[in-house]
């Protein structure tokens, strides 16, 4: 008698990007399985004005991927994780951004790496996808560009992120293994959820071809936009290193990269627009992780979507 395949449940948390969830649920349907896997999505809806419904409705309607739909009235983006992970079925999870897409092997690729590894989890890269008509200061900044590693490497918890990751859900089932609400407006949840399970021993690999993209619309063309995300990472990275314990490491550390781009500014005007706003960008980071450290942030809760 013939095992069944596993069973993977897709996340998607989402607030008011009904084209985006759209272009995901459609590419997300296309994945290569090998006769591997099967899958299915929940999708929570962090609206209360269920902003997503009709595009679910409609998805629902003409495609044949299992959707589950949900809502998460306050906004709170641990807790809406939270309640896709209640609602989740199968041996693993995947979390992926309601402004980004899969290539058609992104799930197999993760479950190719995962198989006899003995690991909790798989991450994966996460690639900027630049709309027509993006200005070209910012493609070449790499404000958009995060850091990538070898397949196989271990990862470290600063190092993650639910933008794309595959997790055993053997791990939720001890309900201390959760998102943190108090994180949920400010960001960092899912740092401080792989931090907490890393703890516990649980270790996660990285699988550099499985691959999504992350949409950079109109609304993150300016750099106003990166100075503010900047401001309100920085300063409750530090808020959070200082409630733990005074460290020497990370405030040498901070206080050294701060004087090295506040003193490149001056001549990072030379170097063109997109070194000059990552020069910005930069500093005002860090000086805001400064500040946080000593007690003060400047912007606690994420506008930045």
């Amino acid at each position: 008698m013939s095992l069944s395949p596993m069973h993977i449940t897709v996340c998607i948390c989402t607030f008011k990007r009904p084209e985006m969830l759209q272009r995901l649920l459609i590419t997300l349907e296309g994945q290569q399985t090998d006769g591997k896997f099967s899958y299915s999505a929940v999708v929570v809806d962090n609206d209360a004005n269920r902003s997503a419904l009709e595009t679910i409705a409609l998805f629902q309607k003409y495609h044949t991927l299992p959707v589950t739909y949900l809502v998460e009235p306050e906004q709170n983006i641990a807790r809406a994780r939270n309640k896709a992970v209640d609602n989740a079925t199968g041996d693993f999870i995947a979390f992926i951004d309601d402004d980004e897409f899969p290539e058609n092997r992104w799930l197999l690729q993760m479950v190719n790496i995962l198989e006899g590894s003995g690991a909790a989890g798989v991450l994966g890269p996460v690639r900027p996808h630049f709309e027509k008509g993006c200005p070209k200061w910012i493609i070449k900044s790499g404000l958009c560009d995060r850091k990538s590693h070898a397949t196989g490497t271990i990862m470290r918890s600063a190092d993650t992120r639910t933008g794309n990751v595959l997790i055993s859900r053997e791990i939720f089932k001890d309900t201390r293994n959760r998102f943190d609400p108090a994180f949920g407006r400010s960001g960092g949840e899912d740092v401080r959820f792989f931090e907490y399970v890393m703890q516990k021993g649980h270790t996660f690999l990285w699988s550099n071809e499985a691959l999504v993209y992350e949409t950079v619309p109109h609304e993150r063309w300016s750099a106003s936009f990166y100075l503010r995300r900047a401001v309100r990472k920085g300063g409750v990275s530090g808020s959070v290193i200082r409630k733990r314990g005074f460290s020497f490491r990370h405030l040498a550390f901070a206080l050294a990269a701060f004087c090295v781009y506040a003193t490149t500014l001056p001549f990072a005007v030379l170097a063109g627009k997109h070194f000059c706003i990552k020069c910005l960008v930069k500093t005002a980071y860090h000086l805001a992780w400064l500040s946080g450290f000593f007690g003060h942030v400047q912007i606690a809760l994420k506008d930045d979507q």
